[in-house]
């Protein structure tokens, strides 16, 4: 088991510990050793340092699972710079989003995808990049970085407006992954296979992760669930990092039992883990530890459940991670007691830096911590729900706000109904999610307006909006129901199609 070392270094790629083969790195462009690996973050990192950026700009990308994109997390900040990824199946409105609202100076991305931007949707003050231009022959040195000083802005969804910049910096990403590769014990024999986009919290700490315990990353962009069984077969995989909805498709896979003997570790995040599915997931992959896991942007993640836990505990979230004190408090601030609903509270060194440029809902989120916690300073108070057990293991009740989960995605309502509201088909709109099996939950929009603009509406939004943004139902109405205060009643609405 890699060791707990809490001293935090300047995110920069640690020698191997002599992994099999030496590999770190498996790509569709070609696979990679730790010093070749080390070499390429270098020189890209010189690359981006002739642009003439200042310490502390943002550099963006914009790009599939290439080498590139899985070294940029490293590359922007050993240049002195922040790193803005964007995931790629965004379309070009939440890309430009980003960039203006990050103050993006460099985008790193590909020509296909750089055709379908629209005039205003770059920053005139942001260079664009393609990815093959962006070389160098010099090779810059590991960074002299404070611990402190902002490593990366993800961007995530929030209950209401557009996506916020959860700031990280490099003792954040360092903590978070000598945590996760202590608990989940990899090795310099593990194989980890990437199907989360980079963009998540969850799918970056892979990479940081797998090299720190001297494991090989293989990213891969799926498009069935039938590429993930030969990306498994083909690179020997013996760990997959997914959420609920990927599970399902998975399980509706054909394994042969050789491939599937090769998963020796599954995790999960993004949405619970129903019984059902854990034992599908048992019969499945009867050689694979399986990890459920707990997770915020703002404070990476919180909470795990022990493989040895899961059967006899199905409904916990765990325990806290390596780095991770976390609490519930009762709504005045003074501590919950065993078996008491309260809200989640995080503190430690994974709390994030706060939202980029948004002091109020920073204020909002990152307060102090509770004075009865051990760890002082800023803590995340998650908006969520839970109950700590007399056994030390807690349990989700449910959220505060109107957030949708959907495939692993956490979607802003208000964002969906911006993009609707926009094109004049609808004067009205009401989003929200309703249970599903295969997508946590599906997202169904109650409209006034005309019906007969529907398939304009839609054609629209395939346009505007992302594929795991789309609404699956569309209902039109003559009125929507409106509370005391005159507003959209949102609750009385989803408590119908609930009922």
């Amino acid at each position: 088991m890699i060791p707990l070392d809490p001293t935090p270094y300047p995110i920069d790629i640690l020698p191997s510990r002599g992994g099999r083969h030496d590999v770190a790195l498996i790509a569709r462009d070609g696979a990679l050793s730790f010093e070749e690996l080390e070499g390429l973050t270098g020189r890209l990192a010189a690359a981006i340092s002739a642009v003439g950026l200042a310490p502390g700009d943002r550099v963006a990308s914009w790009l599939p699972k290439t080498r590139t994109a899985c070294v940029m997390p490293m590359v922007a900040p050993r240049a002195g710079m922040v790193h803005v990824p964007i995931n790629p199946g965004l379309k070009h409105a939440q890309v430009s989003h980003i960039l203006h609202d990050s103050g993006a100076r460099l985008l790193v991305t590909q020509a296909a995808r750089a055709s379908t931007l629209v005039a205003g949707d770059v920053p005139a003050e942001c260079r664009i990049v393609i990815e093959d231009e962006l070389t160098a022959d010099d090779v810059l040195p590991p960074s002299d970085a404070r611990p402190d000083d902002l490593a990366a802005i993800l961007y995530t969804s929030g209950s209401t407006g557009k996506p916020k910049g959860v700031m990280l910096s490099h003792a954040n990403l360092w903590l978070g992954a000598i945590s996760v590769a202590h608990y989940l014990n990899i090795s310099p024999a593990d194989r980890v296979l990437g199907v989360l986009p980079l963009s998540f919290d969850y799918g970056q700490n892979q990479l940081f992760s797998t090299w720190a315990a001297g494991g090989a990353y293989a990213p891969l962009d799926y498009l069935t669930a039938r590429d993930v069984v030969k990306a498994v077969d083909r690179v020997g995989a013996t760990t997959i990092a997914g959420v609920p909805p990927l599970w399902v498709q998975l399980l509706e896979a054909e394994w042969p039992p050789e491939i599937a003997a090769k998963v020796k570790r599954l995790t999960n995040s993004g949405g619970a883990l129903t019984p059902r599915l854990v034992r599908a997931l048992r019969r499945q992959f009867p050689e694979a530890d399986l990890y459920p896991m707990y997770g915020l942007t703002e404070a990476f993640r919180s909470t795990y459940l022990p493989p040895d836990l899961v059967d006899a505990h199905p409904d916990a979230m765990g325990r806290a991670i390596p780095f991770a004190e976390v609490r519930v408090a009762r709504a005045d601030g003074s501590r919950a007691a065993p078996g008491e609903a309260g809200e989640l509270v995080h503190a430690g060194p994974l709390v994030a830096q706060g939202y980029w440029g948004d002091a109020e809902r920073t204020a909002h989120r990152f307060r102090d911590a509770p004075d009865w916690a051990d760890a002082g300073g800023k803590a995340v108070w998650s908006g969520d729900t839970v109950i700590e057990g007399a056994d030390g293991l807690f349990r989700f009740v449910g959220r505060d706000d109107e957030m949708i989960k959907s495939a692993g995605n956490r979607i802003s309502p208000n964002e969906i109904e911006d993009a609707i509201l926009s094109g004049g088909e609808a004067t009205e709109a009401v989003a929200f999610g309703l249970p599903d099996d295969r997508l946590g939950q599906a997202i169904m929009v109650v409209l006034r307006g005309d019906g007969d603009a529907e398939p304009k509406l839609r054609a629209r939004l395939r346009t505007d909006l992302p594929g795991f943004m789309q609404p699956q139902q569309y209902i039109w109405r003559d009125e929507l129901p409106r509370n005391a205060n005159g507003k959209l009643d949102r609750a009385a609405l989803k408590k119908e199609f609930l009922s």
